[in-house]
């Protein structure tokens, strides 16, 4: 049985599609990361290579209301980026029920 080796966009991770998990798959179904959550919608499921996901958002906790909701692209682009100590890059987004202000921090794919 063939698998299918996808890297999550957010944090790089190697996920696994047999190909018994590709036939429950269609388009607009949705995929969440184990190790992040990112959340990723299949946008093709042809066969052997022919798959894409596209990443909807990223789930995550508020640390003040505690409080889950979605990080979206759209969402990281408004962002303001700061840099951190030793070089870290990180976004402020404002989270959408206590509108506290939380630094992201994302590893770049390599």
């Amino acid at each position: 049985m063939a698998t299918l080796e996808i890297d999550c966009p957010v944090c790089a991770e190697v996920l696994e599609l047999s190909d018994a998990d590709r036939a429950d798959l269609s388009v607009g179904d949705v995929i969440v990361c184990d190790s992040c959550n990112a959340e990723m919608e299949v946008t093709r499921n042809g066969p052997g290579e022919d798959f894409e996901l596209e990443l909807l958002g990223v789930l995550t906790t508020c640390p003040n209301c505690g409080e889950e909701f979605d990080v979206t692209e759209d969402m990281l682009a408004e962002a303001p980026i700061i840099e951190a100590q030793a070089g870290h890059v990180a976004s402020i987004v404002s989270c959408p029920h206590c509108r506290a202000r939380i630094e992201l921090e994302f590893e770049e794919a390599e």
